[in-house]
């Protein structure tokens, strides 16, 4: 019999008005941070449609392929920028540096819906990723700081839904809006987190941790010296593998995950469906991944209690595995019945998505107060840069092989290798998050 860990073994302590305030300003941030990110992939072909004309390029298949790769590699590069938001809140607080990544979005993403080209829509969505990139590490820091030790786990599990809600809201945005008024209206609504920054500005309050770190170390606090912390003799290891393994998970969401409404799209067009008929589907399809991860997501707290933080990760690593090249080599080239193999498909795909959740609360206990947020970011930022890469070579694959299939299929890889160095991660199972 396991010995208890220290969360069971500490009384169940009620939320505090501000520990409920700073999970709904995480929670809703990241839920339109979700939202946001997955509007583009929902509008892709019918804004490059439009968009590549006007820049003087033919729309045809090979064109979107390879631009919308690019569109996306372009994104993950302003998110891997995000990065520099770790060190800002470390210095200057977690909660003011949470609005303002959210308000930075927001405007961005009102911007793309008056993109007149191809490459004004690109600077766009790589300004919203920089901001869309500091949400997560900050809002996962802040509910694992402020709430008490026996729920932390279950808190940050529970903002993650927010990011896959998120799909959800885009696919009923794109449903109801984007397949009858065109892809402009939705980053139109991609805009509305702002009025969130409006409503809980100054009533969410920095978390005592970072206060009690601040007082302490006043003006060594320094944005530089938490950075550098992370590649001191006592973190380099944890920071080198958990880089490794958020390049795998970004991998396989960015080139993997995030073209299921695109292929999906293709998938309806030749079975016979009208443009709208197949927009309609894609939003089905976000719908399906939103519902298959939120339930991973639920379930993540539990298998991390029942078995460790690595395991955990492994079992949603071999999910995204076996249904990427499941989804994406077979599936989507049957003669018959393709369209609803491929839906089924999409909602393992989304379960395994939950790998992200399990991030969310294993990082913050590798890494003390003084450079949890700069840890956090980079680790989860830093693999942008090699997604990018790696998602404007499935572009360019789209664009030589004259398929979406087999490219997306290959980056399956990169989950066997986040497999393969997941035994030397660092277990944290059963240890209270560190001062």
């Amino acid at each position: 019999m396991t010995s208890p860990t220290v969360e069971s073994a500490l009384p169940r302590v009620p939320l505090t008005p501000n520990q409920k305030r700073g999970f709904l300003a995480a929670w809703g941030g990241w839920t339109m941070d979700g939202m946001d990110s997955f509007i583009y992939a929902l509008v892709l072909v019918p804004a490059l449609r439009d968009l590549l004309p006007r820049s003087g390029i033919p729309a045809t298949t090979a064109n979107i392929g390879l631009y919308g790769g690019l569109l996306f590699a372009l994104f993950m590069v302003g998110w891997g920028i995000a990065l520099v938001w770790g060190p800002i809140a470390d210095r200057f607080g977690r909660a003011r540096t949470l609005m303002l990544t959210i308000l930075w979005f927001s405007i961005f993403t009102l911007l793309a819906a008056l993109s007149t080209g191809v490459w004004s829509l690109a600077l766009f969505r790589f300004l919203a990723g920089v901001g869309i990139g500091g949400e997560w590490s900050i809002g996962a820091s802040l509910i694992s700081e402020e709430w008490p030790e026996e729920r932390r786990t279950w808190g940050v599990c529970l903002m993650h839904t927010g990011y896959y809600i998120g799909f959800l809201l885009a696919a009923l945005a794109n449903y109801f809006i984007g397949s009858r008024f065109g892809w402009r209206y939705m980053f139109v609504a991609g805009g509305s987190p702002a009025i969130l920054v409006a409503f809980l500005y100054n009533r969410v309050h920095e978390p005592a941790r970072w206060k009690k770190t601040q007082a302490e170390l006043g003006a060594k606090l320094a944005m530089h010296s938490s950075f550098l912390k992370l590649f001191s003799q006592q973190y380099r290891r944890r920071t080198i593998l958990n880089s490794i393994y958020l390049i795998a998970s970004i991998v396989g969401l960015w080139a993997g995950s995030v073209y299921v409404p695109t292929a999906v799209t293709y998938l309806a067009e030749r079975a016979g469906g009208t443009a709208m008929s197949a927009a309609q589907l894609a939003s089905l399809s976000t719908g399906i991944l939103g519902i298959g991860t939120i339930i991973g997501a639920v379930l993540t707290p539990l298998l991390a209690k029942w078995i460790d933080r690595r395991t955990t990760l492994a079992i949603f690593f071999s999910l995204m595995f076996v249904f990427l090249l499941l989804a994406f080599g077979h599936v989507f080239y049957m003669k018959t019945a393709a369209l609803d193999w491929f839906m089924i498909c999409t909602f393992f795909l989304g379960l395994g998505g939950a790998n992200f959740v399990v991030y969310s609360f294993w990082l913050p206990e590798q890494y003390g107060t003084e450079c949890r947020v700069s840890a956090f970011a980079f680790t989860t930022n830093v693999g942008r840069f090699a997604g990018a890469g790696l998602t404007f070579l499935v572009g360019a694959g789209i664009r030589h092989f004259q398929t979406l299939g087999i490219p997306v299929a290959l980056t399956a890889l990169a989950f066997a290798v986040g497999l393969s160095l997941l035994p030397f991660g660092e277990e944290t199972k059963g240890k209270p998050l560190p001062a």
